[in-house]
């Protein structure tokens, strides 16, 4: 679970920063999510994530308006997920997703992890931040494509279609692009 609770720190802490770093006139700046603003980002994420870990018994402070105060509003379930990590009894526990059963470690692992990752990058595109995506993370992330079936992964505009890329693009390029994004 340590490797889990680190990998999810590195990766959210960098998301944390990108968020922070949003200047406050470019929240309703589009992002590379079609029909999203720079919020609507922080919206998604602040919406789900305790919706669905609430489900699995993580316990979640009141969460600020994404719309009066965004980065409280991360922050608040950013901390929130990591306090669940950081308890064994809470990060052992089964949660099934459409995809498997597994731990709740485990799941912020393989759904959180790569939100934060991706939805970073949309976010820096968004705000005109730096684009550059972890290089660790993204060697894993590289790895796992194809671990979760296409099928579900594109279904209900979960990811966009995939786009075709030069065999010589770089490991950046070539992820983005199975995530449906343009780099």
């Amino acid at each position: 679970m340590n490797d889990i609770a680190e990998r999810y720190e590195r990766v959210s802490a960098q998301f944390t920063e990108r968020v922070r770093a949003v200047p406050a006139t470019a929240w309703d700046n589009p992002s590379p999510c079609e029909g999203w603003t720079a919020r609507d980002i922080v919206r998604h994420l602040t919406d789900w994530i305790p919706a669905f870990f609430g489900s699995h018994g993580v316990v979640f402070p009141a969460v600020p308006s994404v719309d009066d105060d965004p980065v409280g509003a991360w922050e608040t379930v950013q901390m929130t997920i990591a306090g669940a990590l950081a308890d064994p009894a809470i990060a052992a526990r089964p949660v099934a997703t459409p995809f498997s059963t597994q731990s709740l470690a485990e799941t912020v692992d393989m759904i959180v992890t790569g939100e934060l990752f991706t939805h970073g990058w949309d976010l820096a595109r968004a705000t005109g931040q730096s684009e550059i995506l972890d290089p660790e993370q993204l060697r894993r992330m590289i790895a796992s494509l194809g671990a979760i079936p296409e099928e579900a992964m594109r279904a209900e505009g979960m990811f966009g279609p995939r786009i075709d890329v030069p065999a010589d693009a770089d490991d950046q390029t070539r992820f983005l692009a199975y995530m449906g994004r343009r780099a």
